[in-house]
């Protein structure tokens, strides 16, 4: 029985379109799921405007923030019964050799693969999952909230492990896509200030920040930063992923500050990092996530503690993904959700 799918076929841009796809065969670890939703992330766009700078499997099945029902078990699952509602992690492929696997840390391995670049994703009916990533959905979450819980794992990786705030901090998010947003929401949590910026073009992102707590700047944030004693804000979260962006938060955090990056982007940095060293900043990565980052979003989002409906902008069929991506791609929502069928 075949299945339409979302496949990205080529390196070139606009290479996406539907294909029909056999069932996947899954293996005795493995699990069939049956996608309820997923959404659509910036990777996603960043791979049919073909400007993305991580390699690509072609042709390969898009989409890994899901959601969905298991129909099938592979013969060594034992924890999971058909019916189970789930949502998945990304790292559909790892080493358990690798020393970062074997310290929790396979989210680092090197030789990951994840869904939808590495691996076929989510974008279509059904995906053959790894049972080891997969996470139950409390009852009375909703499976087209329960699809988002990926992009906010990103966030609380980029927000609560890799940076550290503190109650009163004053912290400034670059870019107000989807996991800036999520960032935000996520230092509101932490009981910081919190200010995102955009430009003019981002002024609809921006309303929907509001609904977070945040203070929203279009522009210059410098007065914002330093209007506590002048030194600047006590931490940065780029979002944004261009070079520029990078500068402006060496101009905007005070010394001894921090900055955690988890936007991506390929260009070259044009500029020096002295600023980097003579005001003692520390300067952190943030990539992907783990197990217990899992573990406590979901309840986060069970509890109603952390909510991701202020930033779906709409939920699509699978055959109008183009129409989702494109609204999603000029800022006119900040999240668009697939439902395969």
């Amino acid at each position: 029985m075949n299945s339409a799918a979302v496949v990205n076929f080529a390196p070139q841009k606009g290479s996406v379109e539907i294909r029909q796809l056999p069932r996947p065969q899954i293996g005795d670890e493995d699990v069939l799921l049956e996608v309820s939703h997923v959404g659509i992330c910036g990777s996603d766009l960043h791979q049919w405007t073909a400007d993305h700078s991580w390699h690509v499997q072609y042709p390969v099945v898009l989409g890994h923030e899901f959601a969905g029902h298991i129909v099938e078990l592979g013969s060594k699952v034992v924890t999971w019964k058909e019916g189970d509602r789930v949502v998945s992690e990304t790292a559909a492929v790892i080493d358990p050799n690798n020393p970062m696997t074997r310290q929790g840390q396979y989210n680092l391995d090197p030789t990951r693969k994840g869904f939808g670049y590495g691996v076929n994703g989510a974008m279509t009916r059904f995906v053959r999952v790894p049972a080891r990533i997969l996470h139950r959905v409390p009852d009375h979450l909703p499976l087209e909230q329960a699809c988002l819980t990926e992009p906010c794992c990103v966030a609380y990786n980029a927000v609560v492990k890799n940076a550290r705030i503190e109650p009163g901090d004053r912290i400034v998010v670059l870019g107000p896509g989807t996991i800036g947003i999520l960032c935000a929401g996520m230092a509101r949590l932490c009981g910081a200030e919190v200010a995102i910026v955009g430009l003019a073009q981002d002024a609809h992102r921006l309303e929907i920040a509001k609904q977070y707590g945040c203070e929203i700047i279009i522009g210059d944030a410098k007065s914002w930063a330093i209007d506590r004693d002048g030194l600047g804000c006590d931490g940065v979260i780029d979002a944004a992923g261009a070079s520029v962006t990078l500068k402006i938060a060496l101009e905007l955090v005070r010394p001894s500050g921090w900055i955690s990056k988890v936007g991506w982007g390929p260009q070259p940095l044009g500029f020096n990092l002295d600023a980097l060293v003579q005001k003692n900043i520390r300067l952190q990565g943030s990539f992907s996530h783990n197990w217990p980052i899992w573990e406590r979003v979901i309840a986060l989002l069970a509890s109603g503690r952390f909510d991701v409906r202020p930033i779906i902008g709409g939920i699509w069929p699978l055959e109008d993904w183009q129409d989702a991506f494109e609204k999603m791609h000029r800022g006119e929502i900040v999240k668009s959700i697939l439902k395969p069928h």
